[in-house]
């Protein structure tokens, strides 16, 4: 096994940090104290690829691996998370749009979505589906060369703010099988907005309520075929699941940066804090857990890339060790600081409320126990296979 990166690779990680540093990391204070959503740098974003790092090649993406977007999101959520974690996001609407969608839909939204001129918002979660997401209720009715879509979606980051919604919509029956995934345009006619929610974190980002009423959108919309919509889900869910595991790594190597320059320069009872054995024992386990999730996160990352049969149940462990391992070497960061670490002058309770949030969504954590556990139990050959 070679765990170096290419000169590529390292070359995709300082053009990804570059960007961080001068776009992102000054104004992620200033743009979560005024929940502001910084539409103007994610277009900038968006003109380094930024916005769609694993979209075809041929439809204007950078067509890169997996793997390789792990490293870009990595950079890009050390300087800012919650900004970082919608670009993922709009990834992911953008990689659906443009690999399944029909030649209409690539072609009207693909250039714009591709480039971030565009962006878009993915519309899975329900008030009453959230890990359930095959019991979803909106529906699509075919009328003609039309669709006519009502229902409500929620927790829809971006939304009220993007130009398209990736939708997905009941066009059959009961189940995973009655499910079909469309384009639907932000402003379309029926399609109204809720509140911008008050969140603990992730609030460079709006998070609204989406309703649809008797929303009519062309048959052309339609993302694959009928009744393909949940299988589209569940490939993009491995990939976001990579996607935020990801952001946790990186926020949570910004934490773990930070509070190794904190130990060198705070002094107490005379000495600087690093002298301390016990802080120095509680920072080597912070790192080793972030090396384990970041190999862990990459290591899956491979296997969905390779199309490995079992990539599901890595992506599944790896956000599921890398969502709790970040957050929790975020805390403790904000600990080693003491009484600095709680305060918005120091970014290290940012970190806390942007990483905890990421142990919630993309299917929760238990879910993700469930995921692994079921596969390991599936039969006599599973657990053999996952090493």
């Amino acid at each position: 096994m070679n765990f170096d990166l290419t000169d590529d690779q390292r070359a995709i990680i300082d053009s990804a940090r570059a960007f961080a540093q001068k776009e992102l990391a000054p104004h992620a204070a200033e743009w979560d104290a005024a929940s502001h959503f910084p539409v103007d740098v994610i277009r900038r974003a968006g003109e380094l690829g930024f916005c769609s790092l694993y979209s075809p090649v041929e439809q204007g993406g950078m067509g890169l691996s997996r793997l390789d977007a792990t490293l870009v999101f990595e950079e890009l959520s050390a300087a800012c998370t919650s900004t970082t974690a919608y670009i993922t996001i709009h990834n992911m609407a953008t990689w659906m749009a443009t690999t399944f969608g029909s030649e209409a839909v690539k072609a009207e939204w693909g250039p714009a979505l591709v480039t971030g001129e565009k962006l878009a918002s993915y519309c899975l979660t329900e008030p009453n589906a959230g890990s359930d997401a095959a019991s979803l209720k909106t529906r699509a009715v075919r009328d003609g060369d039309d669709y006519v879509l009502s229902g409500s979606k929620a927790f829809i980051s971006g939304a009220g703010a993007t130009d398209a919604l990736v939708l997905m919509a009941r066009t059959g029956g009961d189940g995973p099988k009655g499910i079909t995934c469309f384009l639907v345009p932000a402003d379309a006619s029926g399609v109204g907005y809720g509140r911008n929610e008050e969140k603990m974190g992730w609030k460079t980002q709006p998070t609204r309520l989406v309703t649809l009423d008797n929303v009519r959108i062309p048959a052309r919309y339609r993302i694959g075929a009928e009744g393909e919509g949940f299988r589209i889900a569940m490939k993009g869910l491995d990939g976001g699941r990579l996607n935020i595991a990801t952001c946790s790594v990186g926020t949570a190597q910004a934490a773990l940066e930070r509070a190794a320059a904190y130990l060198n320069e705070r002094r107490q009872f005379g000495k600087a804090l690093a002298e301390f054995q016990a802080l120095q024992f509680r920072l080597a386990d912070m790192a080793t857990e972030l090396v384990a999730a970041r190999q862990m996160v990459r290591l899956a990352a491979w296997k969905l890339d390779n199309g490995d049969p079992e990539a599901t149940t890595y992506c599944a462990m790896a956000k599921r060790f890398a969502t709790d391992a970040g957050f929790a070497v975020c805390n403790e960061a904000l600990q080693l600081h003491g009484g600095y670490g709680y305060i918005r002058e120091y970014p290290l309770e940012r970190h806390v409320r942007d990483t905890r949030v990421h142990q919630i969504l993309e299917g929760t954590n238990e879910i993700m126990r469930l995921i692994v556990a079921r596969r390991l139990l599936a039969d006599a050959e599973a657990a053999s296979r996952i090493r």
